[in-house]
């Protein structure tokens, strides 16, 4: 299966098996996705090809060994090794295609943050709104 960043700079591919979804709600995935969470999924480091761009990924390591690798271009985050074992983590919005697994596991769901995990009785939008206003009304409680 192949993957690419949000610019199409950097582009992999993951070979042989790899494991079903999992995701993490911890407070350093929220703050490295901008989101309440990271989908992702663990295979074997000689599982992943780099087609192109593997220049372009940029690192960064905190102080506590959580290391985060993106693309210097568009700042999407990319296939990194684990600090544990011979794994890589792969980010799951970055797959290519039909994906034949599913989501197994949440990690850290104690730091779920409260907007998310209010979020049952949400409207649900199939593609993009098609009337702005009416969406500005909804998100402004109107």
């Amino acid at each position: 299966m192949k993957g690419k960043c949000l610019c199409g700079q950097i582009e992999f591919q993951v070979i042989g098996n790899f494991s079903k979804l999992y995701q993490c709600h911890c407070s350093i995935c929220q703050k490295a996705t901008g989101t309440a969470c990271s989908s992702g999924l663990i295979t074997d480091i000689g599982n992943v090809r780099w087609i192109s761009g593997s220049e372009k990924v940029s690192s960064f390591t905190k102080e506590n060994g959580f290391r985060t690798d993106f693309c210097s271009i568009c700042g999407s985050p990319v296939p990194n090794k684990m600090n544990i074992g011979d794994y890589m983590w792969i980010p799951a919005g970055l797959l290519q295609g039909p994906i034949d697994t599913e989501i197994v596991a949440h990690i850290h769901t104690e730091s779920k943050p409260s907007w998310e995990k209010n979020a049952k009785h949400c409207k649900i939008f199939s593609g993009e709104p098609d009337n702005i206003e009416k969406f500005m009304r909804l998100l402004h409680n109107e």
